[in-house]
């Protein structure tokens, strides 16, 4: 389901993702049912409105960071949002390993 939605980034209405379902051999009425009584809605505002928390903006995102104290716990340090090079995540890295020392 999941590379029949983003090859049709443009086409994802309740009826395009039913087709979706059915051309996966998914069955069209536990689909249908499960779409029409929001049966996974809440939770996909929640992980909606914890990305929009972190500042995610698109996909992908990625989290650089660093340990912070002893407890295990980590300090974002940097951001990246949508498809990067290589050379992108060698900077950012770089930068937060050079900010460490």
């Amino acid at each position: 389901m999941h590379a029949q939605m983003f090859s049709n980034q443009q086409a994802l209405t309740p009826e395009d993702l039913v087709g979706y379902a059915k051309a996966i051999g998914i069955d069209e009425a536990g689909f249908k049912k499960c779409l029409d009584e929001g049966t996974y809605a809440a939770a996909v505002r929640k992980d909606l409105a914890e990305g929009q928390k972190a500042g995610v903006t698109g996909t992908p995102a990625f989290f650089l960071a660093v340990p912070e104290g002893k407890d295990g716990k980590l300090k974002v340090v940097q951001r990246l949002s949508g498809a990067q090079a290589f050379s992108a995540f060698q900077a950012a890295i770089d930068s937060a390993l050079a900010e460490q020392k």
